[in-house]
């Protein structure tokens, strides 16, 4: 995990232990509230230079820092975009890219928080606002990583991490999280019944199939999804996926909720690409399959990535999706095989192969009946810290 990641909790830990919590404070400036956050001075500056007030309770504070964070990430994404021309290389437009992406995702889990029509627990909440932190993070690494640090990303500086990190230290009730997990059938119990039925069924319902030898509906998994964004409301969708060796770059992103794909078994259907560091891309954007969309399901496909070992970071499947499942799936790569890299995830009766940091992130993941087969690196590669990488501990 990153430095900065490793600061916040740290200077919440340390503030929740030297000074009254704020559940106890119920009137106050806005300056008294701030002084209560690892980072008050821009607490204080982006508070009294907007329409806010001095809140009488704990939730109110709560809900005005994450309108400050909202207000000056919209601010920070507007700024980057018109970085785009300022990037001298390829290196730094994949990376800019990359952040364009990833705050974009920040905003939407800030929005998510704000929005009074969902239905959450403060467990959700502290789940969401870290993504979003992790999110900044990510986009500094990619910057780092690729060697490209020293000009468009200093342009990019902002308080966005530290107002959100303010947030993080903000519990509206300390002892409601964080929830015990509990399981019902071997699955988490925010897998619902039908969910579970289709995970335990042999041969569960499609909506569509894809073949590459023209049986089904689509001869691409790609195609599947495309179709799967024109569908009327975000219920659960399941693509069956027919044996063969699909040679694709997925992202099923944001909007693409509720997705399920089945495959024939992890021997048979195998999703493969060769991004890496090593070719020019960021860890990030090196992913064959990336899902960020809410409650995908994968079962029976292995998730590939063959750059191979010289190639260094190269990942098989990157997972942001909240509430995910992914059940007797494989993942195959060297260096950095399964970025887990936030959100809520859960992993059953899975094969996982790698070579350096091969299972890495900042999920709440579970790995459950699991095979972790390290395979062997290059000669003279070993792991070593990294303290650029928001991931790494």
């Amino acid at each position: 995990m990153a430095t900065n990641i490793w600061l916040c909790v740290l200077l919440v830990s340390f503030s929740s232990f030297f000074i009254p919590s704020f559940s106890s404070l119920t009137s106050g400036n806005i300056d008294s509230w701030c002084n209560k956050t690892p980072y008050p001075e821009p607490c204080k500056y982006f508070m009294s230079h907007g329409h806010h007030f001095a809140p009488k309770q704990n939730s109110d504070f709560r809900k005005m820092a994450v309108q400050v964070a909202m207000e000056r990430a919209l601010n920070a994404q507007s700024h980057n975009k018109w970085l785009g021309s300022k990037c001298r290389n390829e290196k730094e437009k994949a990376a800019w890219a990359d952040c364009l992406q990833l705050y974009e995702n920040t905003i939407l889990q800030l929005n998510h928080t704000l929005d009074n029509s969902t239905k959450c627990t403060d467990f959700d909440e502290q789940t969401w606002l870290s993504t979003a932190l992790t999110n900044l993070e990510t986009c500094r690494a990619g910057f780092v990583e690729l060697g490209v640090s020293d000009f468009v990303l200093p342009l990019m500086s902002n308080n966005v991490s530290k107002l959100i990190c303010n947030t993080l230290a903000i519990k509206n009730n300390a002892s409601a999280w964080p929830e015990k997990q509990t399981y019902k059938e071997g699955f988490p119990t925010w897998v619902s019944t039908g969910d579970r039925k289709l995970l335990q069924t042999s041969s569960p319902q499609a909506n569509v199939v894809v073949a590459q030898d023209g049986s089904g509906n689509y001869r691409t998994i790609q195609a599947a999804l495309d179709a799967a964004a024109k569908r009327s409301g975000s219920g659960r969708y399941v693509i069956h996926v027919k044996s063969g060796v699909y040679k694709e770059n997925i992202e099923i992103g944001n909007g693409l909720k509720n997705i399920m794909l089945v495959g024939d078994g992890m021997k048979n259907t195998i999703i493969t690409g060769s991004r890496s560091v090593g070719g020019g891309s960021t860890t990030f954007n090196s992913a064959t399959v990336a899902v960020t969309g809410e409650g995908f399901i994968a079962r029976g496909i292995t998730f590939r990535n063959t750059a191979g070992p010289q190639n260094h970071q190269a990942v098989a499947l990157r997972s942001g999706s909240d509430l995910s499942v992914f059940y007797s799936c494989g993942f195959e790569g060297y260096q950095d095989t399964l970025y887990v890299h936030s959100q809520r995830q859960f992993y059953k009766n899975c094969y996982i192969y790698g070579t350096v940091d091969f299972i890495f992130g900042n999920a709440a993941v579970v790995l459950q009946n699991c095979m972790i087969y390290a395979r062997r690196p290059m000669d003279k590669q070993k792991k070593c810290r990294d303290s650029t990488r928001p991931d790494r501990p």
